[in-house]
């Protein structure tokens, strides 16, 4: 029972919270989107196909930062610092983690939380093992426990155990916790790459 209360208060929270931050940062947002569109020609946005709470598809919303149509033009699922089809304005926006702004609508639709397991594509979410599925079994965050610990500079296998770890010990104060530290971690520009400064598919098991 009061695991139930605790969940409809997160909801609760993830509206309020999103729909003020939204307003607030409309200014910000359209900014962004504005210099996007001026750096490199297209829409100022980009979806990708992200499997949700119970895997259930959605549209993860974020600013673009490469060149338009750019998983045709290259590996749909893999990065790097140094790839090209990274705009100017786009390195900028993963540097501070501007890009994922935009999922503050995702939140606001239910679609996604504040904190929890950060969402998988569903092409990845589909080759799961049971392990690995278990953390879909929440809603996916703008950020979470993984974020905090290193996000891509640590193992896929960790990045599990730490999102099934939050799972079962969620709480209203560990996601207070989780919020207050990302802040330091998005400063430092912690894990927006690997150890190699690449971004891989994950190792399923």
């Amino acid at each position: 029972m009061k695991r139930d209360f605790e969940f409809a208060l997160k909801r609760a929270l993830d509206v309020g919270v999103a729909l003020v931050a939204l307003l607030i940062l409309l200014p910000v947002l359209a900014f962004i989107a504005i210099a996007i569109v001026i750096d490199s020609p297209g829409s100022p946005f980009f979806k990708l196909r992200a499997a949700g709470r119970d895997g259930c598809a959605f549209a993860q919303w974020k600013f673009r930062t490469m060149v338009q149509d750019a998983r045709q033009k290259a590996h749909p699922f893999e990065t790097s610092s140094a790839d090209p089809r990274i705009t100017r304005t786009g390195r900028f926006l993963r540097r501070w983690s501007l890009d994922e702004l935009p999922q503050l609508w995702n939140v606001l639709r239910g679609e996604m939380s504040l904190v929890g397991p950060r969402p998988a594509f569903v092409e990845v979410a589909g080759r799961y093992s049971a392990q690995e599925a278990r953390r879909l079994r929440m809603r996916p965050g703008l950020t979470g426990l993984a974020q905090i610990q290193g996000r891509n500079l640590i193992s896929w296998q960790r990045r599990i155990a730490l999102d099934v770890a939050y799972i079962d010990r969620y709480s209203l104060w560990l996601d207070a916790k989780i919020l207050l530290a990302t802040v330091p971690v998005l400063l430092r520009g912690d894990g927006i790459y690997g150890p190699d400064g690449r971004v891989r598919m994950h190792d399923l098991a």
